[in-house]
Parts: structure tokens; sequence; C-alpha cells
């Protein structure tokens, strides 16, 4: 029993040893490269802290276009060692963290993309789309996938010599540039139905919604134009344009730094397009910004009009009250001698209207000349 007992823990130990890479092989690869130091700092992560791990699902594609894993659940250090990634480069892809910015980065061996509602992982051989617990875009990323299949599956010849990874580029921008076209019109058709309505009279429910049109709007820019600013970036990075050659790069043909018109001509083209979807926006904004000008000036001239109208029945009553000063008087039991006098009743009344009218003209012109000053 003692001799079976050390016999089952030795066996125990040496399948556990052999699940974990080995340290002579780590040690005895070349300092130099990238993926070896990374795949050693991920060898040295205690278990523990790894199974704490947040875990991403992923849809992986081969090279013929084929899936090969359809929502696998993955461990984020698993995916860093590899595709020789660091932590940091997945933050950026990983739906997860809210408000995160698009990007494109392009790494030794892959490219990222965070792009609208695609977040995919490109190499010269394989694409991996994310899609982490609790996203919202996996309706999206379904529809988008048969786009991608069909574009992976065409040879390079067939695509004009585009290589595996810019055809993935491509499908992506495609979906993408797409949604923001589809959600571009919506906001136009009912923006401009919206316009047109005020035009015609003024309503307070329809202000309301202009307001919130507004706001979508604004929103619906900033996203644009973020996306054209991730074009602009990458295309201004001569390294990161040539190292997105990774096909040849895997070909032990890597292209210069300035080698890279391919894919500066494919940036350039969707970027044309984002920019045009970009321009529709702002002159829409600008549409409604001279339409609510436009009702502001309506709202005040109607505004004015109204304290006119109180002015003159201001006017009016102070000019009657004017004359009801001298009615007033003789109201008074006191004796003023006029009593019996006949004509007394047309004199007081002529004096208090003629006094009377005389308060209001007076207003009235100086009314004018205010307005006069005024405009």
């Amino acid at each position: 029993m003692d001799i079976i007992i050390p016999a089952i823990f030795l066996i125990l130990k040496s399948r556990h040893l052999a699940t974990i890479p080995s340290k002579s092989n780590l040690q005895a690869a070349p300092t130099g490269d990238p993926s070896i130091r990374l795949q050693r700092s991920l060898a040295a992560v205690p278990h523990h802290t790894i199974k704490n791990e947040i875990k991403l699902r992923c849809t992986e594609f081969d090279h013929k276009g084929n899936v090969k894993t359809t929502a696998g659940e993955f461990l984020k250090s698993d995916l860093c060692q590899q595709h020789g990634l660091h932590a940091r480069d997945l933050r950026k892809i990983d739906s997860s963290f809210n408000n995160q910015m698009p990007v494109i980065l392009v790494r030794p061996e892959a490219i990222l993309v965070n792009v609208g509602h695609i977040r995919a992982l490109i190499k010269a051989d394989l694409v991996v789309l994310f899609d982490s617990f609790g996203s919202t875009d996996s309706f999206n990323q379904s529809i988008f996938i048969y786009d991608l299949e069909e574009k992976l599956r065409m040879s390079t010849s067939a695509a004009g010599g585009l290589p595996f990874e810019f055809r993935a580029l491509e499908a992506i921008f495609i979906s993408v540039i797409s949604s923001l076209q589809s959600e571009m019109e919506v906001l136009v058709h009912f923006v401009t139905n919206l316009l047109a309505h005020l035009e015609e009279s003024i309503d307070q429910n329809k202000l309301k919604e202009l307001l919130q049109y507004s706001k979508k709007l604004s929103r619906f820019e900033s996203k644009t134009l973020l996306i054209r600013d991730i074009f602009v970036e990458v295309l201004d990075q001569d390294d990161d344009l040539a190292n997105m050659y990774l096909t040849e790069k895997k070909n032990g043909v890597p292209r210069t730094a300035d080698s890279h018109d391919e894919i500066e001509i494919l940036l350039e083209s969707y970027l044309k397009q984002v920019e045009e979807i970009a321009n529709t926006v702002s002159i829409l904004k600008q549409q409604m910004q001279s339409t609510e000008e436009i009702v502001n000036v309506i709202l005040g001239a109607n505004r004015n009009q109204l304290l006119l109208f109180e002015l003159r029945i201001a006017m009016g009553t102070l000019g009657m009250s004017s004359g009801a000063i001298i009615a007033s008087l003789y109201g008074m039991n006191l004796h003023n001698y006029l009593e019996t006098n006949p004509h007394a009743f047309a004199m007081v009344g002529s004096t208090a209207l003629g006094v009377s009218m005389m308060v209001f003209a007076f207003c009235s012109r100086k009314l004018r000349m205010l307005a006069k000053g005024t405009t």
C-alpha cells in the first residue's frame, strides 16, 4: 500500500506536467521572437488566475472560407498565446468594455479590427469574429458571416489579386458601410419629412420630435466621424500599411514601408464612402439648424405680436382710467353747483372721453416710435 500511493501520485503529476509548455523548449527558442516571449509570460501565469478570466465567444473561418468553430468559447490568455497578441490588444475588440472607440490595429501576425458592429482578428489564413457574452450585435454578425464566406472562398485571381487578409477586410468594410448607409437613409427620411411639415405649420409635438432626431443625428455623425478617423490614421502610417500584407510576410517576402499601393487604394475607396455619408449627415444637420432658426424667428414674431396686443390693452385701460378720474370726482357727495345745469352731463362726459382718447393717442404714438427703433 505504501508503494502504490506514491506511484499514483507520480502518474497524476506527470499528466499535469504534460499539459504545461516545456520550459526547455521555450528556453531553447530564440529570445528575440516576440511570440516566444509572450508564450513564456503566459506560461508563468498561475492557473487560479486563468480560471477567473473572461471568456470570448468566437467564430473561426479557415483559408477556404469554411467555418472551423461556431460560437466557440476561448480564454483571453489562450487567444493571446495562439495568435501572438497581448492582453491589451484584445481589450480593443472586447465588447464587454463600454464606450469603445473604433480601431484598426496592425500586429506582426494579425490585424485587429473593431469597426461598427464587427470585431474581428484577421491572419494570413484565418479569420476570427468576436462576440463576447452579453453583446447585442450577434444578429448583425450572423448576417455578415454569409458575405464573409463568399469573399474568403474566392481565389486570389478571382478577387482581383487581393490576398486572403484583404478580402476579409473588404467584407468587413462593406458590411460596416452598408450598415451606416441604411441607418443614414432612415434618419434622412424621417428628418426630411419632419422639416417639410414644420415649414407648413409649427406644431409643438413636431418640435419635440425634431429635438429627438437632432440628438440621434448628432450621435450618428459622431460615430461616422470616428470611423473616418481610423481610416485616416491607418493611411498615415506607412509601416502599418506595409505590415498588413500578412500573406507575403508569411511566405517570407515582407513589403517595404513604401510599397503598399493595393491596401492604400482599398482603404481610400472606403474612406471616400464614409466621407460621403458624413457629408450627407452634415448637410442634413445644417438644414435642421436652419429650420430651427426659422422656427425661432417665427415664434419670436408671435411673441412680439402678443406683447403688442397686451400693450394696446394696457393703453386702453390707462385711457379709460384717466377719464374715470373725472367721473369719480363728480361722483362724490359734494355741492358743485352743476346739479341743476341741463348741459353739465354732456360737458363732463365729453371731457372725460376726450381725456381718455388723448392719453391713448399719446401712448400709441410712443409705441410706434419704439417699434420703429427696434426694427
